[in-house]
């Protein structure tokens, strides 16, 4: 790819309340070449958006009586979590809740919009790509969907397996097609596999800066992310997804104190295996940045998020998710203006 992509990564919840039709419709208005919703399933099988299945910090259902009785402790790849999950309601329940901000220390001005928003299931957010694109017209280069499959594993044990469901919106929406814009994603890898069977879809390997796959951890297959990252690995990864989504540090690392140690060689060994790297998750706030681009001690304020995203867009990465799409856009326009002029100036 000539042009990084960006991806509004659950939508703008830089600005809006992520995984909500005003994130999204944010992002495609900030020129994201793709949404992103991750899904779970309620306890009727359909496939709502969300960052987690635990929604006890991204909804207001810890203030709803009625839900009371459903909150509980289970293992979720192996960590006990305690809270409310979405497999525990039908779907006409979840529809009844509203959202919340997942990081109000972070985004107090997110705060005033709490309350306000449903739960999307993954069909509306089709439909928010496909009401756009519409809109846009047939010269416009379509919004596509970038869709994350979350704890495929756990879900897939509770009888609710996400292939399937994911399958069936996809084949009923006439999006299991070559030319559709749709990515597939996920951290394990036995449901990729899975898929690469039933859809000609791109697929995507995500992969943490820690850890290992929880399908793998459950088979006692001691390879973990760090291992998958190895060239003969990226060979295995190549036949059967399409591209990698490397945690950022796994591209340009990091020591213990939040300072950049330079470019790894994943991106060439990627690019050799034949697969794009999308690297997740570019913020604006200091928080998230490197110590050489923070502009302050408050982990809440804007850092030199361009700086980084340019340091990326160097290094040769295909697309980023991000959390500020109008910064991702920005940066990859003087990413692109630059390397053009370098090559002018060298011909």
């Amino acid at each position: 790819m000539d042009e990084p992509v960006v991806i509004a990564h659950r939508g703008v919840p830089g600005s809006r309340l992520e995984h909500t039709r005003p994130s999204y419709l944010l992002g495609i208005e900030q020129g994201a070449d793709y949404i992103e919703p991750d899904v779970v399933a309620t306890q009727d099988g359909v496939l709502v958006v969300r960052h987690e299945n635990e929604i006890g910090g991204t909804t207001d259902v810890a203030e709803r009586p009625e839900f009371a009785h459903l909150r509980t402790t289970k293992f979720i790849d192996g960590v006990p979590l305690t809270g409310w999950f979405t497999e525990d309601f039908t779907l006409e329940e979840i529809k009844t809740l509203r959202t919340r901000e997942r990081l109000p220390q972070l985004r107090p001005q997110n705060l005033p919009l709490n309350g306000r928003e449903q739960i999307l299931t993954l069909d509306e957010v089709i439909d928010i790509a496909e009401t756009e694109n519409a809109r846009r017209g047939p010269d416009a280069e379509p919004v596509g969907v970038y869709v994350e499959t979350k704890h495929p594993t756990y879900f897939s044990r509770l009888g609710l397996d996400l292939n399937d469901r994911l399958m069936e919106v996809l084949e009923r929406r006439g999006l299991n097609r070559p030319d559709a814009k749709v990515v597939i994603q996920s951290m394990e890898t036995a449901n990729l596999k899975a898929l690469a069977d039933r859809t000609p879809l791109p697929l995507v390997q995500l992969m943490e800066r820690k850890g290992g796959p929880y399908d793998l951890v459950a088979a006692f297959d001691p390879r973990d992310y760090a291992a998958l990252t190895a060239p003969q690995e990226l060979a295995k990864i190549a036949e059967y997804a399409q591209g990698i989504g490397p945690n950022k540090s796994l591209v340009i690392a990091r020591d213990r104190h939040q300072n950049l140690l330079g470019e790894t060689d994943l991106v060439r060994d990627a690019h050799a295996a034949g697969l794009f790297v999308h690297i997740w998750t570019m913020r604006n706030e200091n928080n998230f940045l490197p110590v050489q681009w923070r502009t302050s001690e408050n982990v809440a304020d804007p850092g030199d998020a361009t700086a980084e995203l340019l340091a990326f867009y160097a290094a040769g990465v295909d697309g980023v998710f991000s959390d500020f799409t109008r910064t991702a856009v920005a940066a990859r326009s003087a990413h692109l203006s630059a390397r053009a002029a370098a090559g002018t100036a060298g011909s």
